[in-house]
């Protein structure tokens, strides 16, 4: 079975260089999947704890074997941009900054074998002593140079007030293609050397990081609030709801589930044909902006109850000359790569892709990328339209004169279309 499955995977996946100035999430070694980095107790919460506070990371992840492997972990510390920040770990960390793997669970009555594994930050041994953002790595005990998978979070200081808006009213148009953000940061409890200069706000949207924004310099400053107004960098393409898929069971179809089949050693879940959304009609959707959840419907512990199945996506269209089309989400760690990228297929006239997925409900939509860039249009495959309910993730950073680390006083999340 272990051969099959190996086999299997070297075909289906693409083992992905380790590290090397790659600081997104992401799994580097087949044998690896799902990965998760949430903050205790708060599963659809971006991944961000308060420094000295009670608030804990957990990363999970699941290798596909039948024993447990040695591993270990450690951190980077990065700057506003996810690039390693050159401090040394007595300068971030207080303890030790490797640890060992400890937490592990084995899957339970699965038709693939699988361990769970988990970590939990902070923890008696590696304890945060600066804000910023972190990268963790996994590796095994015996090859500490060769990342198996890495995560991103970050640690905020909250000491500075963000409110805004975003709005579908826009300097480019009114209630049509694009969303724009405003907002304010008060600063009055961190004394910042220059406003105008030393402040890095970093804007994510749904958690993707093709189309991350940095804006350097506020619009204009009035006492200790800079104001974020008015600026091209804040107009974001609205998009359209994530589409959605449940494969909380193998004994029937769920949500957008069209058909399942077993084929020793998977179950293979077949979803509906998907076709372009830019010419229909916006539908509203109460979506998780591109989350998954983990869930078997007949286990209160899905974590080791929960199989792995082989998804298969379909897009109905004509060949789009000049763009690759990649299938975004948590689910693809929000990586424009081989296992994430669609094949078109002339023979039926559709884009297609397969993976390995644990059972559960999953947020995911199309992306055009244009030939020799990284960044994804929604509106090629998706459509753009303003009532989408989007997720804004705005991040200020300060760098202090002098300083040599990117310190995160504050985040806020703004909700468009509510």
């Amino acid at each position: 079975m272990k051969s099959r499955l190996l086999l299997f995977f070297s075909c289906l996946f693409c083992v992905i260089s380790a590290f090397s100035e790659d600081t997104q999430n992401g799994i580097f070694d087949p044998g690896f999947r799902t990965l998760e980095v949430k903050v205790e107790g708060y599963e659809m919460q971006q991944p961000i704890l308060i420094l000295g506070s009670n608030d804990r990371i957990v990363i999970s992840f699941d290798e596909l074997a039948s024993e447990r492997s040695y591993l270990r972990y450690s951190l980077v510390h990065c700057d506003a941009l996810w690039r390693p920040s050159g401090l040394v770990e007595s300068e971030f960390l207080d303890g030790f900054n490797q640890g060992d793997v400890e937490d592990y669970e084995y899957s339970d009555a699965t038709t693939v074998n699988y361990v769970h594994y988990r970590i939990v930050l902070p923890n008696e041994q590696m304890r945060f002593t600066v804000s910023g953002n972190y990268l963790l790595r996994v590796y095994r005990e015996d090859n500490p140079d060769k990342a198996l998978l890495q995560a991103r979070f970050s640690v905020n200081e909250n000491v500075v007030k963000i409110a805004g808006e975003a709005t579908s009213r826009t300097d480019i148009d009114y209630n049509d293609r694009h969303q724009q953000l405003n907002f304010m940061v008060d600063v009055d409890r961190e004394p910042i050397h220059n406003i105008y200069t030393d402040l890095k706000v970093v804007i994510t949207q749904n958690g993707r990081d093709d189309n991350r924004q940095m804006i350097t310099a506020p619009q204009r400053v009035s006492g200790t609030t800079a104001y974020y107004e008015h600026l091209r960098n804040l107009i974001y393409p609205a998009g359209n709801e994530y589409r959605r898929f449940e494969t909380v069971s193998v004994n029937y179809p769920g949500m957008n589930v069209a058909e399942i089949v077993y084929a020793d050693p998977f179950y293979h879940l077949r979803l509906y044909d998907d076709v372009p959304r830019v010419n229909t009609q916006f539908v509203y959707d109460m979506t998780q902006n591109g989350r998954f959840k983990i869930r078997e419907y007949n286990s209160d512990y899905s974590d080791v109850a929960a199989d792995y199945v082989v998804v298969h996506f379909k897009l109905n269209t004509p060949p789009m000359t000049g763009y690759d089309i990649f299938i975004d989400g948590d689910l693809t760690n929000r990586r424009f790569n081989p296992e994430s990228r669609m094949h078109y297929d002339y023979t039926d006239n559709s884009y297609k892709a397969s993976m390995l997925l644990k059972q559960g409900s999953y947020n995911y939509q199309y992306l055009a990328v244009p030939a020799g860039t990284m960044t994804g249009m929604t509106g090629i495959v998706e459509g753009d339209f303003y009532p989408t309910v989007n997720e804004y993730l705005i991040q200020v950073y300060y760098r202090e004169p002098g300083g040599r680390y990117d310190r995160l006083l504050g985040t806020t999340v703004l909700f468009s279309g509510k």
